[in-house]
């Protein structure tokens, strides 16, 4: 259920709506905008007097909400979330590239690759610290020493840190990153999105490989019902019966996200396509089809990389990609984005 105030509704009056709502046992989630505030109610509604909120003076309107997904929901918070970590920013117009190897290997590696997403345009340095692989014998990461590598390029370059985690007893490594990733493997586990909804840091939240929109919703829901209100869902492709490239890229989950969710939305096309090639012209029709940032895998020595190798950008390649997604921005519209979807 979402009440909205009229404008110029009093803090006063307001708080003692909020502190009503809450002794019928309703959690409120209030969304403040320029001119209007929104409560958003969620939990057993069924037996709230809609009428009675209604008729107080300092209510413009009731609406019942069907969707499952409630703190998530752009009903519930009509403007755009903007995720703030470091000097930077993703959502409500802040475009960002996330930019960096895919897993870290050595201090020279990690280091080198971040000074050059940096001076090409990035703001996020990512790299993998904890890597989840299909098999057990493939390099599975650096951990614990592959997040003090990756602090000590932050260190030198001052960029914000974004990397995986894959076990909630992991959490306390973590304590000085900047956006904690939640790979595709890991969107459904339950236990751990629970444990990350009691942080107040980001949290990158990938779809899973199979998985719908609503399920991925319902993923960041479980963290914000935590109280974790700083979640950006990202695209990275999902399994079809097509083989010519590593994942199917859905662009469309893009304006599809932004109608349900107030969440910023990334795509990452390194993992979609899983081929260098594919990467920057797909970059290119994320950016246009409104995204709010992107993944990008880049590696100084791709045929010697550790991991995902393939699909990893060289750094020159990543500079003159920058060039062109910063040429199509300006023309990224998503005043489209206005109307009325569903999801099941």
């Amino acid at each position: 259920m979402i009440a909205v105030l009229k404008p110029g509704a009093s803090p006063e009056r307001t708080q003692h709506l909020i502190h009503w709502l809450e002794e019928q046992n309703l959690g409120v989630h209030v969304s403040q905008g320029e001119y209007q505030t929104v409560l958003g109610l969620i939990g057993n509604t069924a037996k709230v007097d809609m009428e009675m909120i209604q008729s107080l003076d300092i209510v413009e309107s009731v609406t019942r909400v069907s969707d499952p997904f409630k703190a998530v929901n752009r009903k519930f918070h009509p403007e755009d979330s903007v995720i703030q970590a470091g000097p930077a920013a993703i959502g409500g117009g802040h475009f960002a590239l996330i930019a960096g190897p895919c897993s870290v290997e050595t201090e020279e590696q990690i280091t080198y690759v971040a000074q050059q997403v940096k001076k090409a345009g990035a703001a996020f340095l990512r790299g993998g610290a904890f890597k989840p692989r299909t098999s057990p014998y493939d390099f599975q990461g650096l951990g614990e020493e592959g997040i003090r590598l990756l602090l000590k390029a932050r260190e030198a370059t001052g960029l914000p840190i974004v990397t995986e985690i894959m076990d909630a007893q992991h959490l306390p490594l973590f304590d000085d990153i900047d956006i904690i990733q939640v790979g595709a493997r890991n969107m459904q586990n339950f236990e751990l999105l629970k444990q990350l909804g009691k942080l107040r840091k980001p949290i990158l939240l990938k779809r899973g490989l199979a998985n719908t929109l609503q399920e991925l919703l319902m993923s960041a829901e479980y963290i914000m019902a935590g109280g974790n209100n700083q979640v950006i869902l990202c695209e990275r492709g999902i399994r079809t019966f097509e083989t010519a490239t590593r994942n199917t890229m859905d662009l469309s989950v893009i304006p599809v996200l932004h109608q349900l969710s107030h969440l910023p939305v990334v795509v990452d096309p390194s993992h979609a396509t899983g081929k260098y090639a594919l990467v920057p012209p797909m970059a290119l029709a994320a950016t246009a089809a409104g995204a709010d940032g992107l993944i990008i895998e880049v590696h100084n020595d791709p045929e010697h990389a550790l991991c995902d190798g393939p699909q990893s950008l060289r750094p020159e390649k990543f500079a003159t990609m920058m060039e062109q997604v910063s040429a199509i921005r300006p023309y990224a519209d998503r005043s489209f984005t206005t109307g009325e979807v569903e999801v099941q």
